[in-house]
């Protein structure tokens, strides 16, 4: 049924698909065939845009197969000072240092997102590219696992790189490096990165080439071993990515990533082991509320990738649901027990400071978690004032992704290049100054920051797919380029989104009234 169910998802994306229903790539209006129109977002170009975003942010040699033209190669002799190959990988936001640590959460989203929501992604055409963005930074860390007990975490040092304002390709700060050992350890970098590479392994397992898959699974238990065994707080990339919340919610997320990946009862028993933690926020330092999905998911509502002798006797573990729902009820509206509150325009806000970042990922959260309950059948989320339905936990998070796309009080898209109206001065420093291509000379720190920096015109290269920290509290948005709490995009803000994007598009299309694809195409 499951299958048969699937099946039909698919047909209905590319029926509408080929009919034009909203998906077009040059109208974000979500304008259909013959004068019909849409209420919701162009859910198809924005997901495609989303994705687009990570090629803009791509350190090294670029390929062939390259989109964003004003980009070149960049960072070709990284890692050179300690005879390792550091090139590749992602720079994390509008600066030109390569963070570890948050570009391996970039790559767990990104395949989380292809995991969940892999019918959605190709049907809309964009599967291809999403492999290749999550490939990008995957390769990255596993150059960067140099030795069972080495991981670099960081390229370039960061307080050099934020007093310059250069584009990659001229970059002539320090390419610091910084990595994690047995004497020197970081369970969150590692732990991460564990997560990271066994979510990518889900992704190409069924290649006819296992080459990748094989390295990818291999990293990826390793790193959890060299966090797990020589446990320690990460700090190095501190003042820019320092953990706050510890190492164990890196911990239980990579275990259950692996679990889920092998179903190698270890990792299920490190969370029965292990649990405990909660938090009203996920991102790429508190991974508690992605670690209890994984675990309802796998125990509670068992999903079919677990099997059945695994789950006799765990009952405990429904401490992880429990987990879960309470973080669910923090950030429904009403719900009694409310902590992340809404602006009055509907924006899940956590705090002002790049705050989209934190309602990406809990929009994917509310995504996967309702699709689960819906598929078990196992009900909603109670909570101290209201108890919440699948439908309506999902319907909430598809306000979120409308509201970023430009159903707020500024009528603006937060997405760089989506709709007419979108922020044309971002925090970036590639995008801010003219492309190599168009300005060949080198533009040197001094002078990106005194002619490309404070000017008030908009970016010469739109970075089409960025979406920004977002608007104030009060829906506000300045769209300044100094201002990189509000103005400045990152990649995980991004792939957060893809999901939720796919999401949003899945359930728009599936919920059609009966007869409407029929009348649409009898229509066209």
């Amino acid at each position: 049924m499951v299958a048969s169910m699937a099946a039909v998802k698919v047909w209905v994306l590319m029926a509408l698909m080929c009919i034009g229903v909203g998906l077009g790539d040059d109208d974000d209006t979500a304008a259909a065939g013959d004068g019909l129109r849409l209420s919701s977002p162009n859910y198809h170009g924005a997901l495609a845009k989303a994705i687009l975003f990570f090629e803009g942010q791509r350190s090294g040699r670029l390929p062939a197969n390259q989109r964003v033209k004003w980009r070149g190669d960049s960072a070709l002799t990284d890692g050179q000072g300690e005879n390792v190959n550091l090139t590749g990988g992602y720079y994390d936001a509008g600066d030109n240092v390569k963070f570890g640590f948050p570009m391996a959460f970039t790559v767990t989203l990104l395949s989380w997102s292809a995991v969940e929501y892999r019918d959605e992604v190709a049907a809309a055409g964009q599967l291809r590219h999403l492999r290749s963005a999550i490939q990008w930074g995957a390769d990255f860390l596993l150059r960067a696992h140099t030795s069972p007990t080495t991981l670099y975490t960081q390229v370039g040092d960061g307080n050099a790189d934020h007093q310059c304002w250069e584009r990659p390709e001229d970059m002539d700060t320090p390419r610091t490096l910084y990595k994690i050992t047995a004497n020197s350890p970081g369970s969150e970098a590692a732990g991460e990165a564990a997560a990271a590479l066994a979510a990518a392994y889900m992704v190409f397992r069924d290649d006819r080439d296992k080459t990748l898959a094989t390295q990818l699974l291999a990293a990826s238990r390793s790193l959890f071993d060299f966090a797990n065994n020589y446990r320690g707080s990460f700090q190095s990339s501190c003042p820019f990515y320092c953990s706050y919340s510890g190492f164990q919610d890196e911990l239980l997320w990579a275990s259950a990533w692996l679990f889920r990946a092998t179903k190698d009862s270890k990792y299920l028993d490190f969370l029965q082991n292990n649990q405990g933690g909660s938090a009203t926020e996920f991102s790429w330092d508190n991974k508690y509320p992605g670690a209890q999905l994984l675990a309802t998911q796998a125990i509670h509502l068992n999903v079919s990738f677990i099997h059945q002798e695994y789950l006799s006797g765990r009952t405990e573990l429904e401490g992880y649901k429990r987990g879960l729902d309470s973080f669910v009820c923090a950030v429904m509206p009403n719900s009694g027990n409310t902590q992340i509150h809404t602006t009055p325009g509907g924006l899940l806000f956590t705090r002002d400071s790049v705050n989209l970042q934190y309602t990406t990922t809990a929009t994917l959260v509310l995504f996967i978690y309702s699709m689960a309950l819906s598929t078990t059948g196992s009900g909603g989320v109670q909570c101290s004032g209201a108890s919440f339905s699948p439908d309506e936990i999902s319907s909430f998070a598809a306000s979120q992704v409308d509201y970023i796309l430009g159903d707020n009080p500024m009528g603006m898209s937060y997405m760089a290049g989506f709709t007419s109206k979108f922020p044309r001065r971002i925090h970036h420093r590639g995008a801010s100054i003219p492309s190599i291509k168009a300005l060949p000379r080198k533009v040197t720190c001094n002078e990106g920051f005194s002619s490309w920096f404070p000017t008030s015109n908009p970016n010469p290269n739109i970075h089409v797919g960025a979406i920004v920290g977002g608007p104030n509290g009060n829906d506000q948005f300045s769209d300044n380029r100094g201002d990189s709490t509000h103005s400045e995009p990152a990649t995980y803000i991004n792939a957060a989104f893809v999901g939720a994007c796919a999401a949003a598009l899945g359930q728009n299309q599936l919920e059609r009234p009966a007869g409407y694809i029929t009348s649409v195409i009898s229509s066209n």
